[in-house]
């Protein structure tokens, strides 16, 4: 049996509650671990599930940054530093990516709080997560910020990527699942996938 919840239902939900019940609506997202570093040199590990593609020519894409009434390191060192990079998550290290949310002192690192670890390729400003499989290096391009509801959006260029040759195929499709590459549901529910099909460019349907 189903219902129809109204948007009075909604706003009358409990803040927890419908915080939980609007972010599990959409389904399954992209869960990337953002790597900073401040101008001083302090490296800072947050996990994001916000993504979201804007084009190939150039490689550009956006993420959303919530309000908030405490310091967000990783949008701070964004703008400080125009670099970041992302970060693919597995299995293996799902609870420390997780953990990277909680709210650390300033002066600690998530790197050193989570037990992952910096590594800094391409001789880039940010770090990278040793542990993830797939990775790409990013600069900041712009910023929105939303009168609606004081959320931001960063939009980033993609700079280099890190894949394993056999993941990518002839066509340049990259496989994630068998990169075993974790999605999740809501804010804090976390999948593997299973592959259903891939289908041919769609044209119209001849009746």
């Amino acid at each position: 049996m189903s219902t129809i919840i109204n948007r009075q239902q909604i706003d009358e939900m409990e803040q927890r509650y419908r915080a939980s019940f609007i972010n599990s609506l959409g389904g399954f997202k992209s869960t990337l671990l953002v790597g900073t570093r401040s101008a001083s040199g302090q490296e800072n590990l947050a996990i994001f599930s916000s993504f979201f593609h804007l084009g190939a020519n150039p490689p550009l894409f956006g993420l959303v940054v919530r309000p908030d009434v405490s310091r967000r390191h990783t949008l701070e060192n964004i703008i400080e530093t125009g670099y970041f990079t992302l970060n693919q998550i597995t299995p293996d290290f799902v609870d420390a990516a997780h953990h990277t949310s909680a709210r650390y002192p300033d002066d600690i690192s998530e790197f050193e709080a989570t037990g992952l670890h910096p590594e800094y390729l391409e001789n880039f400003q940010a770090p990278s997560v040793v542990e993830s499989v797939v990775k790409w290096g990013c600069a900041f391009r712009e910023r929105h910020d939303m009168s609606i509801n004081g959320t931001t959006i960063i939009v980033g260029e993609i700079l280099w990527v890190v894949v394993p040759n056999e993941l990518i195929g002839e066509d340049g499709f990259i496989d994630l699942e068998a990169a075993q590459t974790v999605t999740c549901s809501g804010l804090d529910r976390y999948h593997t996938t299973k592959h259903i099909t891939r289908l041919p460019y769609a044209k119209p349907i001849s009746k």
